[in-house]
């Protein structure tokens, strides 16, 4: 079975991508989109795959709204979020407990690292997330949610205009600009304290199949699963999330979907996979 697929290029992918890791059940016909999340929106919008890797959030999104996907148990990039996350020192000093009434700037509203972000400011800094002034450059992949944020003007780039003093700060982006400093001011710490309240690495991007290919050929979906799996065994520097771990990391990341009205209601892990999936977790 040919299975149309997308998947970036990640340590855990690599095996299954260069041909080392085949299979005599199915086979991958792999788009094309750099970058990769590129491709999530023609998969929510469209369902243009069999196969996709997909921004969790999104993946949260597009179940709210009944989308037909199913989630597998396969972490493809998972990642401490502080460093993402700048302010112009030009301006002065900036904390995260300084962001009240702040224009602060993200990619869209939606992205994954942002609603992590956002998460860690408002729970672990109590930073009211609504008194910021967000500004945004794209709209989310999932077209029905309502975006009520400023739109930056068009042509507009989002690391300039935090260098040129248009934005306070920015979440989601790195840079080595010398005026450009971590909003967190020890990352290292910041990583480190928030691993041991937690217990987990945030999840980023996780693997979804179509709803029809699950319905439909439940064997090639687990087939899937295992040569993921055995890309990801494969490839030391690959994410490693036991159960536990990734039930965790899954259930955090809905709670502050939730919270940020991403999503209408708090899902439990469960109800993100089928009755096939759920048993490959």
């Amino acid at each position: 079975m040919r299975l149309r697929t997308l998947l970036g290029d990640h340590p855990g992918t690599t095996a299954l991508k260069n041909g080392s890791i085949r299979s005599d059940l199915v086979e991958f016909e792999f788009a094309q989109y750099s970058p990769t999340n590129k491709g999530f929106k023609p998969m929510v919008r469209e369902t243009a795959f069999d196969v996709s890797e997909m921004a969790i959030v999104t993946y949260l999104m597009a179940k709210s709204f009944g989308k037909p996907m199913v989630l597998l148990p396969d972490v493809v990039l998972a990642r401490f979020q502080h460093a993402h996350a700048l302010f112009s020192a030009k301006a002065g000093k900036l904390t995260p407990r300084d962001l009240r009434g702040k224009r602060v700037g993200i990619r869209s509203f939606t992205t994954t690292t942002g609603a992590w972000l956002r998460g860690i400011l408002a729970n672990d800094y109590g930073v009211d997330l609504d008194s910021i002034e967000w500004v945004t450059f794209e709209d989310a992949h999932v077209a029905e949610f309502v975006d009520t944020t400023k739109r930056a003007p068009k042509g507009k780039q989002i690391v300039q205009m935090l260098i040129d003093g248009e934005l306070d700060a920015v979440l989601g982006e790195k840079s080595d600009h010398p005026d450009l400093k971590p909003l967190f001011a020890d990352v290292a710490a910041e990583e480190k304290a928030w691993l041991e309240k937690h217990k987990v690495v945030p999840i980023n991007h996780i693997v979804v199949v179509s709803r029809r290919l699950s319905e439909e050929h439940p064997d090639a979906v687990r087939e899937v699963h295992r040569l993921l799996a055995e890309s990801a065994a494969a490839a030391p520097a690959a994410p490693r999330f036991s159960r536990v771990e990734m039930q965790r990391s899954l259930q955090l990341i809905i709670d502050y979907s939730a919270q940020q009205k991403l999503i209408p209601r708090a899902f439990t892990v469960d109800e993100l996979f089928d009755d096939v999936t759920r048993a490959l977790c």
